[in-house]
């Protein structure tokens, strides 16, 4: 789930460094990619709150297909509907194979993390990584280069050994 951000200050460094640490990311995928023995392909896929069940979840699909082809008025029904049920927020994952073997990594997780500190899926909070932008307000992009590297290393040692 995307980090919940408590300021304006802390809102405005997100968006500084949300899209120079997800090119670090994907660049250092590929790095680790060209020399490992994986193969990656990325997907858009669909993240829904925890404890959503697969009915929930068909239903706001279904919904949400409906709304396409709906009237005025039954979109505001449909509308209404979906403001209380939970909704998904889209995710990119790659999907990682070997032989055999398959893994997934969670993109923007992974970003999370190189842009905040001590970031886990589990914190409802999350403090940015000040230590990512310098004294004038723009992204230190050796320290974020370097920081995304690191993680993206951490995250294929923790993929399956060779079968």
């Amino acid at each position: 789930m995307p980090p919940k951000i408590t300021n304006p200050v802390a809102w405005q460094q997100a968006e500084i460094l949300m899209q120079p640490a997800f090119i670090r990311v994907i660049d250092n995928i590929r790095k680790q990619l060209d020399e490992s023995s994986w193969t990656g392909t990325y997907h858009d896929v669909l993240i829904w709150p925890p404890s959503t069940t697969d009915e929930i979840k068909a239903l706001v699909t279904e919904l949400l297909q409906a709304m396409e082809t709906a009237t005025p008025q039954e979109a505001d029904e449909i509308r209404g509907t979906l403001a209380r049920l939970p909704m998904p927020h889209p995710g990119y994952h790659l999907r990682l194979q070997r032989q055999q073997q398959e893994a997934s990594i969670d993109l923007w997780e992974l970003c999370y993390e190189v842009c905040f500190l001590e970031y886990t899926p589990q914190k409802e909070v999350a403090d940015i990584d000040t230590s990512l932008i310098d004294e004038f307000g723009e992204v230190d992009w050796l320290r974020l280069d370097a920081k995304s590297k690191e993680l993206v290393e951490q995250a294929f040692a923790k993929l399956p050994e060779c079968a």
